[in-house]
């Protein structure tokens, strides 16, 4: 049988042995009687910077016949997986996904597991071609708006930190977890409290992914933008690819990332129901990552098992909330447009964390009433109009607009930077971030800054800087389906992951794609 023994504290230097041993000896077994074990959990108790400590959690394998009853000692409970059976209608075709992020991808690795042998529509380049072409455009302006930050494979997730952190409560985040360790993935994402992939190893483990949907009988075409869908009698029979090509499918799964504005259009004119949603605009800001380590960790931040520290910060401002999203350490600014003169910006990190600054997104939440309209389609007229702004403040060249934060605070445009460094890949333009965001954002933001200075000390220090604009934080757009995630407008049509409104972040965005190839399933049977 396994038991779980939580909670064990120890000391930043006691290594990982030694708290197993702890573990061990509260759950009252002798050594010789354990027959296998596995970390469950490890986190940082930074409560106490005095006395800053590893928790950890320990499942164990023993004798069945063992007795026991103590404090934070418990049988680990059998998690009953649902039985799927394959469904009683015939595929005349192969099913189609679009979209090569985490949705698409293990919505595809789903259904070829089941032999389905999906067909992955991909609108961006491989990731080993899509690194070309965004280093072309943080380094000599060139942005290709079919391939980029936004769009190819690995999707937006593929340049940001590789978070795995979620808050939904479902037995597929394990799945998830599991097939990117199988991926390459560190095998502590296993364990971690705050699990990371870094977007060094996230490109890797992406490629493998794409393979083995190959040699599970799948195919997988980059460069290929679904440009329009073939419907009849209610039903998704196909859709072009590149204006020319046409693909027949029955079912077509739409994992196609919060930016892809032009395919919202192309499916609203279609007759798609979609709705307005709310989402959260701002800037990035950055700090010295010394800073927060200071701020999180006291005396012990130097302490090798703590590594950068993060944060993550709310504050109510009226009916808007400010708060913190995506934060990197260790990491850079990254360009991110994926339209023609526009500036957005994202957080990027790799493994190691260890570069000079921390950044974070420092964003306020926006309402449908601030869109102007109430075209379901009107949050994406929304977004681009700041985007265009921070462009044309920013220079008309891709420089992004930066602002020191006392000069934010004071409303005045900044003429140099500080002791932060600006990260951003591209070129950066002194500039007034006030004039980059409606008022009450600025507002807002002003506030939860003073807020925030409070819970994390530094954090409203004169020389932290702004990067402006931070706009793609969620889709835009939701778009409806029922019960069975099948689109409410036309049958065979699902609206997946974090594009349709129904995820945030790269787990969630899994489970997502995961659930509804489960769905195809035990409603489907193979060609």
């Amino acid at each position: 049988m396994k038991i779980i023994v939580s909670d064990i504290k120890v000391s930043l230097d006691t290594s990982r042995e030694e708290a197993l041993s702890l573990a061990i000896k509260r759950a009252g077994i002798k050594k010789e009687n354990l027959k296998s074990f596995k970390i469950a959990k490890e986190s940082i108790d930074a409560r106490k910077k005095s006395d800053i400590c590893l928790v950890y959690s320990f499942v164990l394998e023993v004798p069945s016949d063992l007795r026991f009853k103590r404090a934070n000692v418990r049988m680990l409970e059998e998690k009953n997986e649902e039985t799927i059976e394959y469904g009683n209608i015939k595929l005349k075709n192969r099913p189609i996904v679009i979209g090569a992020g985490p949705c698409g991808l293990y919505a595809a690795l789903t259904l070829a597991k089941w032999g389905f042998r999906p067909i992955v529509i991909e609108r961006g380049s491989s990731v080993e071609n899509r690194v070309k072409k965004i280093n072309d455009f943080w380094n000599n302006s060139k942005l290709d708006s079919e391939c980029n930050v936004q769009f190819g494979e690995g999707g937006a997730g593929t340049f940001s930190d590789g978070k795995l952190t979620t808050r939904i409560n479902d037995r597929r985040c394990e799945q998830v977890l599991e097939e990117f360790y199988l991926a390459g993935a560190n095998e502590e994402i296993l364990y971690k409290a705050k699990p990371h992939i870094g977007t060094d190893v996230l490109k890797k483990v992406v490629a493998t992914l794409r393979n083995k949907i190959i040699s599970l009988g799948g195919e997988v075409y980059f460069d290929s933008k679904v440009t329009n869908i073939s419907q009849k009698d209610g039903r998704i029979n196909g859709v072009f690819v590149n204006n020319e090509r046409l693909i027949e499918c029955e079912i077509c799964i739409f994992a196609i990332g919060h930016s892809a504005r032009d395919t919202f259009k192309m499916l609203y004119d279609s007759g798609i129901q979609f709705q307005q949603k709310p989402f959260s605009i701002g800037v990035r800001i950055e700090h010295p990552q010394e800073v927060i380590n200071k701020a999180q960790y006291g005396e012990e931040y130097t302490h090798e098992r703590l590594g950068a520290a993060d944060y993550q910060l709310f504050y109510k401002s009226g009916n808007r909330t400010v708060y913190s999203f995506c934060m990197c350490p260790g990491g850079i600014v990254v360009a991110s447009a994926s339209e023609p003169d526009t500036i957005v910006t994202n957080g990027m990190s790799e493994y190691a964390r260890d570069r000079a600054n921390a950044n974070s997104a420092l964003v306020v939440s926006v309402e449908p009433t601030d869109f102007g309209s109430n075209h379901p389609l009107s949050g994406i007229d929304f977004q681009r109009r700041w985007e265009k702004l921070a462009y044309e403040i920013g220079g008309r060249n891709y420089k992004a607009p930066i602002q020191k934060l006392r000069d934010f605070m004071l409303n005045i445009p900044s003429t140099s930077v500080g002791k932060v460094i600006p990260s951003y890949t591209g070129g950066v333009t002194l500039a007034n971030l006030n004039d980059c965001l409606p008022g009450y954002v600025t507002d807002a933001m002003k506030e939860g800054i003073s807020a925030f200075d409070r819970k994390l000390k530094g954090f409203a220090m004169e020389d932290a800087l702004l990067t402006g604009v931070e706009t793609r934080t969620s889709s835009p757009v939701r778009i409806t389906r029922g019960t069975s995630f099948e689109s409410l407008s036309i049958a065979g049509l699902y609206p997946a992951g974090e594009g349709a409104g129904y995820a945030g972040g790269i787990v969630s965005a899994a489970v997502d794609g995961i659930k509804i190839a489960e769905q195809i399933i035990k409603t489907y049977s193979p060609k």
